[in-house]
């Protein structure tokens, strides 16, 4: 009897010496599982941090927020932390969002996004890269797991990401995207996760997100509809026409010119109550030439024409060779714009909105903002990919 209880005293002995020198860790498809189930609740989150673009000349940092609530509602804030320059995505019942406060921006259009795409700074895109790669790679450092898988981004030269998660929670306390040559291009860093977040009713609304900066006025949706022309005329000439400027939606000029009339009248209305820095916010203002410094290979500037949209002095760049297309820049005034069906675009230094359907062989127009410059890239044949590579080759540049 002695015999039989000293043996099993040994052999519990053993199993707390291999428990402890690692046999009771968490293997990589264990913690698969469990992300996959965290995800599977669809419960809230709320994060912050700050986000480093490597993509440009020069380091860009942003101060990053996400909001995600069981009903699939979303809102993103990323502030240029050097420029201090915020934009907003939202999703709600209404659709998707994109919100330029200061300028008092919106875009609204009905789309899949986010889970048409990932997003380095969402919970659910590292999880699902994460539980999608079969090859992935897995270590653990202290008290983070880690976890090295291929990244699945728009941006084509964002190929491998490395994960940290929280052990006891699976929070991500860090993200590091790399290029084909394992070079760091995109860096987050959570200083805060909190899983079964509690949010206002209106967190996700887009009146909330816009009145937040204490503007006097809010546009509304159906002030202007329309994309990517507001009917380009050029002054005291004939008005400026190219198969790359025809609208993707929306109402005709005609249509959009009485409600931009009635929107006129109405904000005549209420012009006492404006303050004298949103008066000479939307007064027309020059804009300066900015050129991309990448253009596809056979392709070349064709002319450059000033023009007018409505009442804002524009540029138009056309391109033509093995691709065609246009680029429009104005600097706006105040408005809110409702799209046809489209998705975000990620940009590293802004958000773009892209509409039309390449699969279809339709028009495409890509719009985003940078400096208070808002930027419409039009095409029937460029492909997406290179759409973007233009766009981001206008950062950095100044106006001519």
């Amino acid at each position: 009897m002695r015999r039989v209880t000293w043996m099993i005293a040994v052999v519990m002995s053993v199993a707390l010496v291999l428990a402890g020198c690692g046999m009771g860790k968490k293997d990589a498809g264990s913690i698969v599982k469990d992300l996959d189930h965290v995800i599977s609740k669809s419960g809230s989150y709320q994060a912050s941090g700050s986000m480093i673009l490597h993509t440009g000349q020069q380091p860009q940092e942003y101060q990053v927020e996400v909001a995600f609530s069981p009903d699939h509602f979303y809102r993103i804030s990323l502030t240029n932390a050097q420029k201090d320059v915020t934009q907003i995505v939202l999703r709600n019942e209404e659709g998707v969002f994109v919100l330029t406060p200061h300028l008092k921006k919106s875009f609204r259009f009905q789309s899949d996004w986010p889970e048409n795409q990932g997003q380095v700074y969402l919970f659910q895109s590292l999880a699902k890269s994460i539980i999608a790669d079969k090859d992935r790679q897995f270590t653990t450092d202290n008290d983070t797991y880690v976890f090295d898988v291929a990244a699945n981004y728009q941006n084509e030269q964002l190929s491998r990401q490395k994960i940290w998660l929280n052990k006891k929670t699976l929070a991500p306390k860090q993200v590091q995207v790399s290029d084909a040559n394992q070079n760091v291009m995109v860096q987050v860093n959570f200083t805060k996760f909190e899983f079964d977040a509690k949010f206002d009713k209106d967190y996700f609304q887009m009146e909330r997100n816009m009145t937040s900066w204490n503007m006097n006025t809010l546009p509304t949706i159906a002030g202007v509809i329309g994309t990517d022309a507001d009917h380009p005329t050029t002054g005291g000439k004939s008005a400026v026409t190219d198969k790359n400027l025809s609208a993707t939606g929306g109402q005709s000029d005609q249509t959009a010119g009485k409600a931009q009339n009635g929107q006129k009248a109405a904000g005549a209305k209420a012009s006492t109550d404006t303050t004298k820095s949103n008066a000479a916010a939307s007064k027309p203002q020059s804009i300066g030439l900015v050129e991309p410094t990448y253009l596809p290979k056979d392709v070349v500037k064709q002319d450059i024409t000033d023009m007018k949209l409505g009442e804002d002095a524009a540029v138009l760049l056309r391109y033509k060779g093995k691709y065609n297309f246009s680029l429009v820049e104005v600097r706006p005034q105040a408005k809110s714009v409702s799209l046809q069906p489209g998705d975000i675009v990620d940009l590293g230094f802004t958000i773009g909105v892209i509409t039309g359907d390449e699969k279809r062989d339709s028009k495409k127009t890509l719009t985003w903002t940078n400096d208070g410059v808002e930027f419409r890239l039009s095409t029937g044949d460029l492909p997406t990919n290179e759409m973007i590579k233009v766009a981001m080759a206008t950062e950095g540049q100044s106006g001519k």
